[in-house]
């Protein structure tokens, strides 16, 4: 579903359109991995979203190859006949020999085409194709990973069906590009090159599986990088066939891909080949009409959230809703890697700063991290079943109410206060008062765990006595589910849960790009964000104060543990001063970012890596020219215009601090908009260089293909950045009153 964002307060162009003349006629795209129409982790999102823009400009020429699960065609996909007679005559002539493919339409935005293989259908061939395998590639595929096995046949049939095709079209061959998208894919593309096939091969590593693993120990990973024998690290977690399966793909395919500058690094030491292009993950940003829409989302996803916090807090709801702040953190339950740890020691000294500085604010922290439960727990659904029983009784005693005001006025009287309750309703009120009444602390955790004592969350939420007690100003609540609109504990989605919250906590050690803050950022939500992860150092590219964006970048690389923990603390503590205007403020400037994040921009890079991938494959027919080495493309945003939202400063910030909202100076968005548009330039270094391209004919005649893209970057206006914020001034103008 494509994540909604404002139109009056982006569209920041620095970025130009790339006119793409290469002609796609007779050129076919594959793109092949496991998580087409089969949801396992992020690349499933990847994919997903990318399908939309590479149909636009592949059209009919666009094929995406996976999995058969029933379970997800019955839901996902509309089987059809293939439109193309080559695709038809391979499908047949693969299914007569005993294989099962199927042929469809993949329903979501975009309806591109998909090719379901079921492996199952040909498990009988799987010794038979590991002998092969280890023939050709020397790499042997033990028999009880059964990941790995699914991999050699899921690669076995790709390849064969690439093959057939390519024979099948025999009269007019078709350039093909075949894009493979991890380890799970990448026997495929061994076997294409092995057998000479007529294929432009792609591959993308979105996370290195030895990193992965790596990252999961006590070790410092990325400043060791070159010190570590992979092929010793990789035999001690008993993953070296997975690692050779990877590499292998790695070595032998035409391009290199990865989704970061972090995990090129990761690649270039652990792979051991540098990535060609970097192509970093996108979304489709829908654009609101009306301005500053997402405000009011903003207002009433935070309204859903509050009412699940009256429900779970009951009788000891001693706190101010209305200056309460609500932080997340969500993803995979992997407590070091994405910065679980981190998060919950900064919470116990952000717990501390707020009750020796009798703060009012008070935050509730979620984490929203799937574990293994058996079901909710019953003292929170209790909660929920006491807020709405209050909720009743009080609409109850308001219609008796009304109705005896009613009907005083009606006669001319004023109602005598004394007689419009009666005994009934005082007494119905009592017993909805001793119903809230509690002799224990809210639970932490809103389910029943089945590892309890051992669970890496709760153990450390013991150690550091963050047990919502009335004088914590921080509250936890562990949701080990992801969320969804039918729960009967918390009824909304992950898109509108995010809306809701005022900051996300992402401090991930291990993190190769991060859709998480991306998510946040399109939404307008302020994240802390590492840089470690690649959306972390994508934005520091890109930004030159990420922070007054609300893009806060944790140091995990070149500091230690508590010193990163005491930087999150002042993170966190620094967003529990700001004030509501100030919130609102960065939460418009965050949302600005989102054409950074559109597959309208990034996709360019998938394009970039499948016309390097055609002059590799078919230097006859497509050629490229090596960029100069500062060649820079895309757009850099600057400073703010206006002051950046710091409580600390000792002027007045913009806008102006206070509690009321009746100021003198005003604060004028757009008028902030228009100055960061007109700002715009481009980066030191761009975030993949994109070079000249050439199209030959047979003749040899070389016709432009892409006009280079800073031309409109090079014109934009780029005013000197004052030396320090003090210097910028405030933009007094009026602003229109949003709710928080």
């Amino acid at each position: 579903m494509p994540l909604a964002r404002s139109l009056s307060v982006t569209s920041l162009t620095g970025l130009d359109d790339w006119d793409d003349d290469l002609d796609l006629e007779n050129s076919v795209l594959f793109e092949v991995a496991w998580e087409v129409a089969n949801k396992v982790g992020g690349i499933y999102t990847v994919i997903q979203t990318k399908a939309k823009i590479t149909s636009d400009e592949w059209g009919d020429n666009y094929f995406l190859i996976g999995p058969y699960f029933e379970h997800n065609v019955r839901t996902q996909v509309e089987l059809i006949e293939p439109p193309n007679a080559a695709i038809k005559c391979t499908l047949d002539s693969m299914n007569s020999k005993g294989c099962k493919l199927y042929f469809g339409r993949w329903l979501i935005e975009g309806s591109p085409y998909v090719i379901l293989i079921d492996i199952a259908a040909t498990a009988w061939n799987l010794d038979h194709w590991k002998t092969e395998f280890w023939d050709s590639c020397t790499i042997g595929i033990p028999w009880y990973d059964r990941e790995a096995n699914d991999a050699v046949l899921f690669g076995f049939l790709t390849a064969w069906f690439l093959g057939e095709y390519a024979a099948q079209c025999e009269d007019e061959k078709p350039f093909i590009v075949a894009h493979f998208h991890e380890w799970l894919a990448g026997v495929g593309l061994c076997l294409c090159r092995i057998r000479k096939l007529p294929v432009a091969t792609i591959f993308t590593t979105h996370a290195t599986l030895l990193g992965r693993y790596l990252c999961a120990g006590s070790v410092d990973f990325y400043n060791n990088l070159q010190n570590f024998n992979v092929d010793k690290e990789a035999g001690d977690r008993q993953i070296y066939h997975r690692y050779c399966m990877e590499r292998a793909a790695v070595q032998c395919t035409h391009v290199f891909t990865t989704v970061s500058q972090i995990t090129a690094v990761e690649a270039e030491h652990l792979l051991k080949r540098k990535p060609d292009v970097v192509t970093p993950n996108g979304l489709n940003v829908k654009k609101f009409s009306a301005m500053h829409e997402f405000q009011n989302l903003h207002a009433q996803s935070k309204a859903r959230i509050q009412e699940f916090i009256r429900g779970h807090f009951y009788g000891h709801l001693d706190f101010n809703l209305d200056k309460t702040l609500f932080f997340f953190i969500a993803g995979r339950y992997e407590f070091s890697n994405k910065g679980a740890d981190i998060f919950l020691e900064a919470l116990a000294r952000l717990n501390y700063l707020l009750r020796v500085n009798q703060s009012d604010i008070t935050v509730v922290a979620f984490f929203i991290m799937p574990a293994r439960t058996n079901n909710f727990n019953v003292e929170t659904l209790k909660g929920q079943a006491v807020r709405k029983q209050l909720w009743d009784t009080a609409n109850t005693v308001k219609e008796k109410f009304g109705k005896k005001l009613y009907e005083s006025l009606l006669i001319g009287n004023l109602p005598d206060m004394n007689k419009m309750l009666d005994k009934e309703d005082f007494t119905m009120m009592k017993r909805a008062i001793f119903a809230t009444q509690r002799h224990s602390f809210p639970p932490v955790c809103t389910h029943n765990m089945l590892d309890d004592s051992t669970d890496s969350i709760l153990t450390t939420i013991r150690r550091i006595g963050l047990f919502n007690s009335s004088a914590d100003r921080i509250k936890v609540i562990f949701h080990p589910e992801f969320l969804s609109s039918t729960s009967p504990l918390l009824p909304v989605d992950y898109e509108e849960f995010v809306r809701g919250c005022h900051l996300g906590v992402f401090p991930s050690y291990y993190e190769p790009w991060g859709y998480t803050p991306a998510e946040c950022t399109v939404m307008g939500i302020p994240s802390i964000s590492t840089n470690l992860s690649g959306f972390g150092c994508f934005m520091e590219e890109h930004i030159a104060d990420p922070s007054a964006y609300g893009i806060y970048i944790l140091d995990r690389r070149y500091r230690g543990l508590d010193d990163s923990c005491t930087q999150l603390t002042s993170f966190m503590y620094s967003f529990c001063q700001q004030s509501r205007r100030q919130r609102i403020i960065q939460r418009n400037r965050t949302e600005r970012l989102s054409d950074l994040l559109d597959w309208k921009y990034l996709g360019r890079y998938y394009m970039y890596a499948r016309h390097m991938a055609l002059a590799k494959a078919f230097p006859d027919h497509f050629t490229y020219e090596l960029p100069e080495p500062t060649a820079a493309q895309g757009f850099r945003y600057p400073r703010p215009a206006s002051v950046p939202p710091s409580p600390s400063l000792s002027r007045h910030s913009s806008p102006h601090h206070s509690e009321t909202e009746e100021d003198d100076e005003r604060y004028d968005e757009e008028e902030e908009a228009e100055k960061d548009r007109q700002n715009i330039k481009s980066p030191a270094m761009g975030v993949a260089t994109v070079p000249e391209w050439r199209k030959r004919s047979k003749k040899g005649s070389i016709d432009a293909s892409i006009s280079s893209n800073t031309s409109n970057t090079s014109n934009a206006s780029t005013p000197t950045n004052p030396s320090s914020p003090t210097d910028l001034s405030s933009p007094a103008s009026s602003f229109t009153e949003e709710r928080n």
